[in-house]
């Protein structure tokens, strides 16, 4: 059956686990509190960008809303983190990168509550999350200033999962528009979660059985939808993310990027 909000976190024994998980995480990361800035993009980003080093004024707020042209694409909400974090860190790079940490710290709880949520399986999904707190694979994006697209991107990818499974168990239009909107802040993040339409697909397959076809078990709350309400409900997913690609597609083309390594469409 799948666990109500309170059965989220069982018993004491749980409640040490997911602490553990976070302190363990935590103290892996907290040496990049005393790095500094590095001279591949950061430059770019953050220590040599004139908008980025005015802070959140007017001016450079409507620059990172429309600009796509300093990084080759779209992702407005990436520029205002690192403004933000000028404002509040000014030239300090342990604190730029102390918001990495906190934002893969809160990706990491997120896919956790996800996979609970939806599997019913505590232990399990906490397996998964630390799997995915501490594997090495994430060690560039959260020590380096410069990948804050990715782990600002991989938050709301994670919190529009979660959204999505609590929209599943309690259908309602309010909840819909939660994960649109979401999804929306992810894009201008980071062009990549431009994939989360087809992995809710996968979830409402499995393991929250929405799809007709899906595996025996226990359906949520409201019961198996029809194949043609789940597509409904990802339309405006995949709308918003054919956007993107296109418009990240046009501005890599009209930056010139990697002009000098470009392939004809025939080689590649």
């Amino acid at each position: 059956m799948i666990p109500g909000k309170s059965d989220l976190i069982p018993n004491r024994l749980a409640w040490s686990g997911l602490i553990a998980l976070g302190f363990v995480t935590t103290f892996v990361y907290a040496g990049v509190l005393g790095h500094d800035f590095v001279d591949f993009d950061d430059p770019m980003y953050v220590t040599a960008n004139f908008f980025v080093q005015r802070g959140l004024e007017a001016g450079t707020v409507l620059w990172a809303l429309t600009d796509t042209t300093a990084a080759h694409y779209w992702h407005p909400l990436t520029w205002l983190s690192h403004m933000a974090d000028v404002e509040i860190h000014g030239s300090f790079a342990g604190g730029h990168l102390a918001t990495n940490v906190a934002l893969h710290l809160g990706s990491t709880f997120l896919l956790w509550a996800t996979l609970t949520s939806a599997t019913g399986r505590f232990w399990e999904s906490l397996a998964v999350a630390a799997l995915f707190a501490l594997h090495p694979q994430h060690v560039e994006s959260v020590a380096w200033v410069a990948e804050r697209k990715d782990v600002l991107s991989t938050f709301f990818f994670c919190l529009a999962l979660l959204l999505h499974v609590r929209y599943a168990h309690r259908p309602s239009l309010l909840r819909l528009l939660a994960v649109y909107g979401v999804f929306l802040l992810g894009l201008a993040a980071k062009p990549l979660v431009i994939t989360l339409p087809a992995v809710l697909l996968l979830l409402d397959y499995w393991p929250l059985r929405r799809a007709p076809f899906s595996p025996p078990g226990d359906p949520p709350p409201d019961g198996a939808a029809t194949t043609a309400r789940l597509l409904l409900e990802k339309a405006p997913l995949f709308v918003l993310a054919i956007g993107v690609a296109v418009l990240t597609v046009v501005a890599s083309d009209l930056g010139g990027m990697f002009e000098e390594e470009r392939l004809p469409w025939s080689v590649r």
